[in-house]
């Protein structure tokens, strides 16, 4: 299911570090059809908000970026809220998009799904092996879940919903911020 120039494409969280990064490579690359929304647009952690959206916008493929994100503090102060909030947009998302009949959707995870203590270089056999990081483990939980969402659909339907897990995020780098040119494309 390959993208092409007129393809519908969603990036939910389109402002956001990672999501913006998605937005300008897309755009890059020659894809006219991107959609994106702010939260005050539509709310992701309101189902019906969510299904009005997809029904609008009908968005053919999906990219993940959404998520409630904060430093240690936030993670350690607001554990609820990072597990309820991130579930329910990934529920909402992941759902909506299965209904909507959408193609393929890319849920962006967390390096921090994995084990506190996994051996270095992590692989994706160390999920579910050990104890997370206190600090921000319900937001790893509900990146798990997010995770084992998409597989589950993929099980039972069939449908082309994938995860990738990037590493951690600094913003955004330039060739003169990078001292190894090779690794930042000019």
């Amino acid at each position: 299911m390959l993208m092409n120039e007129n393809s519908r494409i969603y990036v939910a969280g389109h402002n956001g570090l990672v999501g913006s990064a998605i937005w300008r490579e897309l755009q890059r690359q020659g894809f006219k059809n991107l959609i994106g929304r702010r939260q005050r647009e539509v709310n992701l952690l309101d189902a019906t908000a969510v299904q009005d959206f997809f029904a609008e916008a009908r968005p053919e493929f999906v990219f993940m970026a959404a998520a409630k994100v904060g430093g240690i503090h936030a993670n350690s102060t607001q554990p609820a809220a990072f597990l309820f909030e991130n579930l329910r947009v990934q529920n909402n998302l992941i759902h909506t998009a299965h209904q909507a009949g959408t193609r393929k959707v890319l849920f962006l995870g967390s390096s921090c799904i994995y084990p506190k203590l996994a051996p270095q270089p992590l692989k994706e056999d160390y999920l579910l092996t050990g104890p997370l990081e206190p600090t921000n483990e319900w937001y790893a939980i509900a990146k798990i879940a997010g995770i084992k969402m998409c597989q589950a659909y993929r099980r039972q339907y069939g449908s082309d919903f994938i995860s990738a897990m990037p590493t951690n995020m600094y913003g955004r780098m330039t060739t003169t911020t990078c001292k190894r040119p090779m690794c930042c494309p000019r």
